[in-house]
């Protein structure tokens, strides 16, 4: 079992997310590619956390939903590397 590391006055947390970054800088000009990709994950009900930052975004998803989340994004035509 792993050992995970948290402050001590962490009230909770929730385990087992696996992320992926969306490959390159996304100007601000960029509209709707986050929305694009959970919108494909939520209609194939998986549930998604997004992060972003400046210039990317990160989406996490379960660990038993990755393989699965992976599969459906390449299924629509996103190229995995």
């Amino acid at each position: 079992m792993k050992k995970y590391h948290t402050p001590d006055k962490t009230t909770e947390r929730d385990d087992g997310w696996r992320g992926f970054r969306i490959q390159g800088v996304l100007d601000f000009s960029l509209i709707g590619i986050l929305s694009k990709l959970s919108g494909i994950l939520a209609d194939n009900h998986i549930g998604v956390f997004a992060v972003s930052t400046y210039n990317t975004d990160y989406i996490l998803v379960k660990e038993e939903n990755l393989e699965r989340a992976l599969e459906v994004l390449a299924s629509k035509g996103y190229t995995l590397v």
